[in-house]
């Protein structure tokens, strides 16, 4: 089992910045990908970054060029780094890992999800 620890989400005005971070405790091997996604009141989850083990980044293009994600593989944790924001960023966000377990087994899993709330 593994367990995602969140945090970093709050409060902030429009063309601010918070920094999320996740961190993955467990029986792991390694973690392949790590990612963050979000979800608004009323709408899908959807991806906003992903990162590789070898540290390639994938953004959605509503945050290309504002949010930054990044990995420490020796901690088994992954950031966001979010600038720039604007009120539409306002969302639940979550960490998701695929992690290989000792066993030798594999999973995804996500985190418990931190609030951002963008004020215009």
């Amino acid at each position: 089992q593994v367990q995602l620890v969140e945090s970093g989400g709050g409060l902030v005005q429009a063309g601010g910045s918070l920094r999320l971070s996740c961190a993955a405790s467990g029986s792991i091997l390694s973690i392949n990908a790590m990612g963050w996604y979000r979800q608004a009141p009323g709408k899908q989850r959807e991806l906003v970054a992903t990162i590789t083990e070898g540290g390639a980044a994938n953004y959605a293009d509503s945050v290309k060029g504002r949010f930054t994600i990044a990995r420490d593989n020796a901690k088994n944790a992954v950031y966001l780094q979010m600038n720039s924001l604007k009120p539409e960023d306002t969302a639940v966000y979550y960490c998701n890992v695929d992690v290989l377990y000792i066993s030798r087994s594999r999973s995804n899993v996500w985190g418990q999800g931190t609030q951002v709330t963008v004020s215009t």
